[in-house]
Parts: C-alpha cells; structure tokens; sequence
C-alpha cells in the first residue's frame, strides 16, 4: 500500500501574489494568503495598482490632477498601513505599488516575480455593474502564468481564524 505524502511536501509554493485594493474583499483574499504563506514558508508580495483615472479628482466640476510621485508616496504608505495591519503572523512580506492597468500589472509582477500562485478577491459584480466594470478576477484567471485561487465575500470559508 503506498503512503501519502503530506500536501506541503509535494507542492512548492515560495511565492504568493495578492493583488489589494484596500477593500475588506482583499482583507479575506490576504487571510487566505497568510495561510498559504505559514504552511509552505512562502513569501507574500502585496500589489496595489493605481489606475491613471485615479490621478484626476474634482468636485463640482472642477478637475485636479494629482503628481504621479504624490500619490506613488501616499499609496505606498497606506500599502504598508494595510500589511500591517492584515498580517499579523511572522510571514516575509513585500508590498509593490504600479502604475497602469490593474490585470495587466497583476499579470506583469506575476511573471516578473515567477510567482507561484496568485490569491485575488472579486467582488462579484453581475450584470451591467460586471459589463460597465468588468472584471479584474477573470483576465487574471485567463491570462495568469501560474495557478489562481479565487476568493469571494460570500462563499464557504476554508481557513480557520
């Protein structure tokens, strides 16, 4: 009879991407990946993407443009804020902050990194919410270079707190 070999030594995970947005979705998709990272001794790398949209701000009508550095700056800042507070366990961390589209950005650090898995929240938008916003989750899933674990708000939680 054989002998099973516990998950962890047949699979290598050492590195685990997770897309943020600072959305209590991500917030689960983290607490997915915290787990993942203490069972295999993985590395997580944090990614948050600034869209160039979010550079323009206004109210009533008027437009202000914000400095790419400025809002690189505050974003890093507030990654970091996010990883810390989200992970509380003694897991290696990396936060990286890009500019451009988000899929694209998610697809690009993937490869880049030669991640092993990909943890990624979706906010399950259906109907024309979906078409208007479309969604990130799926052209990651389509176009990922590695396994992607999709996590959503109201699903069966897998992980024990």
């Amino acid at each position: 009879m054989e002998t099973k070999q516990p998950l962890t030594s047949s699979l290598a995970l050492n590195r685990i991407l997770v897309p943020v947005d600072f959305s209590g979705f991500s917030s689960k998709a983290v607490r997915y990946a915290v787990r993942f990272a203490e069972q295999f001794g993985a590395t997580l790398y944090l990614l948050y993407v600034l869209e160039r949209s979010s550079f323009i701000t206004g109210t009533d009508g008027v437009v202000i443009t914000l400095p790419e550095g400025q809002m690189m700056n505050t974003t890093k800042t507030k990654l970091a804020a996010f990883a810390a507070e989200e992970i509380k366990e003694p897991v290696p961390v990396h936060t990286e902050v890009r500019i451009g589209r988000p899929y694209e950005e998610v697809i690009n650090l993937a490869r880049e990194m030669q991640v092993d898995l990909i943890i990624i929240a979706t906010h399950g938008y259906t109907g024309l919410k979906h078409v208007f916003l479309g969604s990130t989750a799926e052209l990651v899933v389509r176009h990922a270079p590695c396994p992607v674990l999709v996590v959503r708000e109201k699903e069966h939680e897998f992980i024990a707190e």
